[in-house]
């Protein structure tokens, strides 16, 4: 057993806090999901684009807050092991977090304001390689540094998401209200 092991202990409290508020926060995306195609309502972009593009990603956030949290409540035998998930983790959502940018980037019938670069592009990609820093960090000889950046990210990617739920339950709030 590695003797930095004990450390993660330590992180338990904060990554069960953040794990169940991360799974509560997907499910309820899914419920206003739900409710928005149970009222009708028609986006003035493509529905695919629109979800692949505001949707999804946010999800994905949280799915990822989710991860971690559960990756590091996990009995480890090694630092090692879980600084390279830790790390493959971060990697697949920089690369998700690429494809997302360049589909915003063709996006028809709606202008990308700054604002949303920066939230539904750039924060994350922030995020994604923080993780990836932090997983490499996990495992070298700054294992607190990587924990305490791990955990920076963790939320970091809990609040993109909830900032970026809430300006799409408004953004939709808003259409309807336009189309009365």
């Amino acid at each position: 057993m590695h003797e930095g092991l004990p450390v993660f202990t330590a992180w338990s409290s904060f990554y069960v806090i953040t794990g169940s508020s991360a799974a509560a926060l997907t499910g309820l995306m899914f419920v206003v999901v739900t409710l928005v195609a149970g009222r009708g309502w028609q986006p003035s972009v493509d529905p695919q684009e629109g979800f692949a593009t505001f949707s999804t990603p946010t999800v994905l956030h949280f799915a990822a807050a989710f991860l971690v949290s559960g990756i590091l409540s996990a009995p480890w035998q090694s630092i090692l092991y879980a600084g390279a998930v830790i790390a493959l983790v971060g990697l697949f959502g920089f690369l998700y977090m690429l494809r997302v940018m360049a589909r915003t980037k063709r996006l028809t019938g709606y202008d990308v304001p700054p604002e949303d670069w920066l939230w539904y592009g750039m924060l994350p990609i922030i995020a994604y390689v923080v993780i990836i820093s932090a997983g490499i960090l996990v495992f070298s000889v700054a294992l607190t540094v990587g924990l305490f950046l791990l955990a920076a990210a963790t939320l970091l990617l809990i609040f993109i998401g909830i900032h970026n739920a809430w300006d799409t339950v408004t953004y939709i709030t808003a259409e309807q209200i336009r189309e009365r």
